[in-house]
C-alpha cells in the first residue's frame, strides 16, 4: 500500500469546455473512454457511483435548478452505460455532482477510479463565454474528469489487484536469462540481445547445480517475468534453449 500514500502525487486531471447542446455526448464519450482504458489495464469489474449534493449544506454552491440539470445529465448518462450506479448523497463536489468509477480488483476489493464531473458554476463565476454559430455569446459547460487520479495511487492498486504479477506487456523486466553452465552464458547473452528489441531482458549469472536453477525459475515464476534457460542437451556445439513461462496463456494472449 505504499504507493497510495506517498508524500506528492501526479493528477491527470483535466477540463474540458463543451456546449450545453453536446454535453451529455461528450459525458458518453469521456466515460466509455475512462471504462475502456481501465480494461486495457486488466480491470474489468466496475460499478459507477453518482455523488449528489446535500440538500441544506451551505458548501455546495449554485442555483438548485443547474443542480439538478447537471444531476439528471449523469444519471441519464450512467444508465445508458449498462452498469450498476449507486447513490452517494452528499458527495459531490462544491461546484456540482459527479460519477466515480469504482473498480474491483482481483479479490473483490473496490478502489475508487476514474472520476467524472459536470460543472454549470464555475464557467459562471469566471463569466466564461463562447461565440456560437448563430453569433450570440453562450456559457460554457465545464466538465472535470480525471482518468488515473493520482498515477502512483493507480499503480499501487494494479500491484494489488495483480499481486505483483504483472502481465508481460505491463512487467518492468519480460524476460529474465539463466545460463545452466558458465558456457553458455554468451549464447544467453546473444539470445537477449535479439529479443530488446521489442522486450525488456535481463541475464543472470549461472545459478550453480539443477537444484539451484530449478528453485530460481520456481522463484522468477512467482516474483518476476518469464525465464529463458541456455543448455546442451546432446553435445557443446550445439545450442538448445528452454522458455519458461510463469503464465503461459496470457503471455500468448499479450
Amino acid at each position: 500500500h505504499g504507493l497510495t500514500r506517498v508524500r506528492g502525487m501526479t493528477q491527470d486531471d483535466a477540463h474540458l469546455f463543451v456546449t450545453p447542446d453536446n454535453m451529455e455526448e461528450e459525458l458518453t464519450k469521456v466515460l466509455g473512454f475512462v471504462l475502456g482504458l481501465l480494461r486495457d489495464y486488466g480491470l474489468n469489474d466496475f460499478y459507477l457511483e453518482l455523488s449528489t449534493k446535500e440538500e441544506g449544506n451551505p458548501k455546495f454552491v449554485g442555483d438548485p435548478a443547474v443542480w439538478e440539470r447537471a444531476t439528471e445529465t449523469l444519471q441519464k448518462v450512467a444508465h445508458a452505460s449498462g452498469l450498476e450506479l449507486v447513490p452517494d448523497p452528499g458527495g459531490a463536489a462544491f461546484y456540482g455532482p459527479k460519477i466515480s468509477v469504482q473498480a474491483r480488483d482481483a479479490i473483490g476489493r473496490t478502489w475508487q477510479m476514474s472520476t467524472i464531473q459536470l460543472d454549470f458554476n464555475l464557467p459562471e463565476r469566471f463569466d466564461l463565454e463562447f461565440a456560437a454559430a448563430d453569433g450570440t455569446k453562450q456559457r460554457p459547460v465545464m466538465i472535470h474528469r480525471a482518468l488515473f487520479g493520482s498515477i502512483e495511487r493507480f499503480f499501487g492498486v494494479l500491484t494489488e489487484h495483480y499481486a505483483g504479477i504483472f502481465p508481460p506487456w505491463l512487467a518492468p523486466v519480460q524476460v529474465v536469462g539463466i545460463p545452466v553452465a558458465d558456457e553458455f552464458s554468451p549464447y544467453l547473452h546473444e539470445i537477449a540481445t535479439r529479443l530488446a528489441g521489442g522486450l525488456q531482458t535481463e541475464v543472470w549469472p549461472r545459478a550453480g547445480t539443477s537444484e539451484e536453477v530449478n528453485a530460481l525459475v520456481h522463484r522468477l515464476q512467482v516474483e518476476a517475468g518469464d525465464d529463458l534457460e541456455a543448455s546442451d542437451s546432446e553435445m557443446v556445439l550445439k545450442r538448445t534453449e528452454s522458455l519458461s513461462m510463469r503464465q503461459s496463456s496470457e503471455f500468448l494472449r499479450q
